[in-house]
């Protein structure tokens, strides 16, 4: 008496096989196309004013992975630019076309203000969707960065605290400036030691 399985189970079970094959190939090249990028973390902090009229720091960062020459599509891939102020929560994320599509324009590196949270520097206006409140001025896509970036601050908050009490955070953000910031970044291996960022620190915060 025949002890192999029927023909239907022995189908399954190939499909099962192949289905965990296929998927474990893909896998396996995703992560040889990973390891063909060299990564990178660029960033730079730098003194400055908030809206307040408070020495800050304040913190860039971004990061790119840059590929050989045979990958398809593209040799650098960036992700959005971070820009941070000391005793803030308030996090701003510069994104080009590359980084999705960042609701400002359709080119360029910005991020758009916050309609009721954000105001024109300049004339008071409060901002509407759409309105673009920080631009990276010397390149037109985070991919071409290197060394510099100028950053142009043209908002506001409106207000410069939100809640109260032991609840209270801080949403300032560095201050508007129609000549952009000249500000020198780092680039370093993103897993080396040095790739780090600094710190902000907070017990300028706490003193206050």
């Amino acid at each position: 008496m025949s002890t192999r399985p029927p023909l239907v189970q022995r189908e399954r079970s190939f499909g099962r096989w192949r289905g965990r094959l296929s998927g474990a190939l893909v896998g396996g090249f995703a992560l040889v196309m990973a390891g063909c990028a060299s990564h990178y973390t660029h960033y730079a902090v730098f003194p400055a004013e908030n809206s307040s009229g408070e020495d800050r720091r304040v913190r860039v960062v971004w990061h790119t992975a840059e590929y050989p020459a045979w990958w398809p599509g593209a040799d650098v891939v960036a992700t959005a630019l971070t820009v941070e102020t000391q005793c803030s929560t308030r996090v701003w994320r510069l994104k080009g076309v590359p980084q999705g599509d960042s609701g400002c324009a359709s080119e360029g590196v910005r991020a758009c203000g916050e309609p009721g949270q954000d105001r024109l520097a300049r004339t008071g206006e409060p901002v509407e969707p759409g309105t673009v409140c920080m631009a990276v001025t010397n390149a037109d896509r985070l991919e071409a960065l290197e060394g510099e970036l100028a950053l142009r601050v043209d908002c506001e908050p409106i207000n410069t605290q939100r809640g109260s009490g032991e609840e209270a955070e801080n949403r300032d953000y560095v201050r508007a400036s129609a000549v952009p910031y000249s500000i020198a970044v780092r680039k370093a291996p993103r897993y080396s030691l040095e790739a780090g960022p600094p710190e902000l620190g907070d017990a300028v915060c706490d003193d206050e």
